[in-house]
């Protein structure tokens, strides 16, 4: 499997954009801005989506990649989430207000997009990829994904705080190669890290010491004005083997 970053970032600005992960050309975890890094033919090509929760900067261009491409192809896209994203964003996106609901376009039995259930420790394969929602801890549902190629693994967290039941899992994986976790606020916002239910570099070093796997670590959703100060932090509160910041354009093969 090949992994692409088109976004990792917990903002925009510049060159930043917020997360979105091409596996492959068919497959997208979470669909932030990144996904203007790809052509109209790059975008007909993908075929999966997997969110891992509602919130703004990991769906928005999920209406615009519909609209964008659904006419041009020749079955639905499929949409992966908890019940609870699904029923957000049929209730607060797909409602015919902010936005058409493709899975009623152009009927109900032929949609363009189609939204499938996913639950946690639910294993989707396709063609023998297997995608796993792993538990992750958010002020909404949220779940991050284990993604298995047969001859390695990759871990993304999703956007998540403290949460033990996540390497309970990690730790029984033999073949993890990477894993992606994220560190979303600065030490000077640890209080806005736990309201809001994210990391901080402090909080990320108590997660990371639970972690038993000698796996490469890759630091995402860094907020744009941030980036330079919370990876120096991380530094200082992860002495051994410091983790690496993640890059758009960057591929990880796995």
């Amino acid at each position: 499997m090949r992994l692409s970053v088109l976004g990792c970032s917990g903002g925009i600005g510049g060159s930043s954009h917020t997360t979105t992960l091409l596996v492959d050309q068919d497959i997208l975890i979470d669909a932030g801005t990144g996904l203007n890094e790809l052509s109209l033919s790059e975008l007909c090509e993908i075929d999966h989506v997997f969110l891992t929760h509602s919130h703004l900067d990991h769906i928005c261009c999920l209406p615009f990649l519909v609209d964008s491409v659904g006419w041009m192809r020749d079955r639905p896209l499929t949409v992966y989430a908890s019940g609870a994203t699904i029923e957000t964003l049929r209730n607060h996106i797909f409602n015919w207000s902010i936005w058409p609901d493709f899975s009623e376009i152009p009927n109900v039995k032929q949609p363009i997009m189609r939204f499938r259930e996913i639950g946690l420790g639910e294993v989707v394969e396709l063609q023998g990829r297997r995608i796993r929602a792993l538990p992750a801890t958010h002020t909404v549902p949220a779940v991050g994904y284990h993604l298995d190629s047969g001859q390695g693994s990759l871990v993304f967290s999703g956007d998540t705080h403290v949460n033990d039941d996540l390497w309970e899992l990690v730790n029984q994986i033999e073949n993890l190669r990477y894993l992606i976790i994220e560190t979303a606020f600065s030490e000077k916002e640890r209080a806005l890290a736990d309201l809001s239910l994210h990391l901080c570099p402090s909080l990320l070093a108590g997660e990371l010491a639970k972690f038993r796997g000698d796996a490469e670590v890759y630091i995402t959703h860094l907020k744009p004005g941030e980036v330079d100060l919370t990876m120096q932090e991380i530094e200082r509160h992860v002495q051994q083997s410091p983790p690496k910041m993640l890059l758009n354009n960057q591929v990880l093969e796995f």
